[in-house]
Formats: C-alpha cells, sequence, structure tokens
C-alpha cells in the first residue's frame, strides 16, 4: 500500500485487518474528508496501482463501501458518492437512540464492571489529550461508547453498532484530529461530558443521563462544521506538499 505518510487512517489500527478492508478503511476516510470528492471515479486498475495491491483486495474494498452507501459500483469501478449532512445527522440519530436503549437496559444490571472498564478508558482519554494525540484519543472516545453499548449483551444492538462503527469512526477522526488543531480547549467540555456519562450509569440516573446525551449528541452540527474545516485543512496541506 502506500507510504503510511500518505494515510489518512491510523495503521497501528490494523495490525489484524485484511489488505481489502486496509484498503476500504483508508478509501472511507479519503472519501469521508473530501480528499476525494463526491462524483469521482475510482477505477480498479488505478487504485491497484496507487495501494500497490492485486485488482481482488481493491474489488472486495468497493463492495464494502458499496454496502454503507457511500460509494455506487459500476462495471469496471465506482461512483463516489460521499456523505450529505443528512446523512451524518442520521448517523448520529442512530447512536442516539443505540445508547438510550442500552442505558435502560443498564439500570436493570449490575453496573459496577462497566463504572471500573469506563473510569480507565477516561483516564486513557485524558492522556492522548495532554499529549495532543487526536488518533489516540479517537481510539478512547469510540471505545469508550462500545463498552456501554456492548456491556448489555445485546447481540443484534451489537450487529447495528458495527456497522455504523467503520463511517463513525473516520468522523470522529477527523473531527478530532481538527479540534486539536483549532479548538484544543474544547477538550475540557468533552471530557466533563464523559464524566457526566460514567456519573449517570453509576447512579442510574435517567434525567442525568439524558443531559449527558444530549450534551454529546446536540454537537453533531459541530461535527458537520469540523468535518468541513478538516477538508480545507487537508485540501491545504496537499497544495503545500505540490508546491514543495
Amino acid at each position: 500500500m502506500s507510504e503510511s505518510e500518505d494515510l489518512l487512517y491510523p495503521t497501528k489500527w490494523l495490525t489484524k485487518a485484511s489488505t481489502g478492508d486496509r484498503v476500504a478503511y483508508e478509501l472511507r476516510m479519503r472519501i469521508i474528508s473530501g480528499t476525494i470528492e463526491s462524483g469521482t471515479i475510482l477505477s480498479e486498475n488505478k487504485l491497484a496501482a496507487d495501494f500497490a495491491v492485486s485488482r481482488s483486495p481493491i474489488r472486495e474494498a468497493l463492495k464494502v463501501l458499496a454496502s454503507e452507501n457511500i460509494i455506487r459500483l459500476e462495471r469496471m469501478g465506482a461512483v463516489v458518492i460521499g456523505l450529505t449532512e443528512k446523512d451524518i445527522e442520521e448517523i448520529y440519530d442512530v447512536r442516539l437512540l443505540i445508547e438510550t436503549f442500552v442505558f435502560e437496559r443498564l439500570v436493570k444490571l449490575d453496573i459496577n464492571q462497566v463504572v471500573k472498564e469506563l473510569s480507565k478508558i477516561l483516564e486513557m482519554m485524558k492522556i492522548a489529550i495532554k499529549y495532543h494525540d487526536a488518533d489516540e484519543f479517537s481510539f478512547q472516545d469510540v471505545l469508550f461508547h462500545e463498552t456501554i453499548i456492548r456491556s448489555i449483551g445485546h447481540s443484534h444492538i451489537m450487529m447495528i453498532w458495527n456497522n455504523l462503527k467503520p463511517t463513525m469512526e473516520s468522523l470522529i477522526l477527523l473531527s478530532m484530529r481538527m479540534r486539536f488543531e483549532e479548538k484544543y480547549d474544547d477538550f475540557e467540555r468533552i471530557f466533563t461530558n464523559h464524566e457526566l456519562y460514567i456519573e449517570a450509569i453509576r447512579k442510574k440516573d435517567r434525567a442525568l443521563m439524558i443531559e449527558s446525551l444530549h450534551r454529546n449528541f446536540d454537537d453533531v452540527q459541530g461535527k458537520v462544521e469540523d468535518l468541513w474545516i478538516s477538508q480545507q485543512l487537508l485540501a491545504n496541506s496537499a497544495d503545500n506538499n505540490k508546491q514543495k
């Protein structure tokens, strides 16, 4: 595949991924970031050359992205559809539905273990903030919410989550990278919101959970804005590299 400095998706997250999955993760990031624009025609042969792989993993990757509706398969490749603001809002609508449902199950369960796990993850998030590590913060952020969802042992809820996760992960990565660059002070608020999540679960307090959910999910408009800013930063970076 391409040299690591040219890749948008963290290679350290892909140690166990197949070649097709690696291509899918990277293409997804490029499409969602706007590095590959909507309407672009993706050629299997060109992608195979760009990623230094055979056409087989390229076809595998394109099928995955087509199932997520961010590309449309054509006879010899694909056309990029991308994500609209409405798409992003709907993704976070589904997350809100999932996490609201999960909390209603959690109030009937022993929550001591999940509170301990979430507290550990929160500490890792704090360290990532301290060292300005956007990728590690994003990883821990996704893990935080996945730990909550996984705790109720609901296989079909996990299936929905796993289908959403790749696109959501890309959105979070791009948003957090931009925020570390442009809105670093905002991380105090983000960290406090996650503390509130844990407190709501610990107390099994519905009112507190509703407050914490709204603090997080009312921020979707901000994530759309972050994506736009991230696209501008990437475009400027690409222009600067061309001029060198």
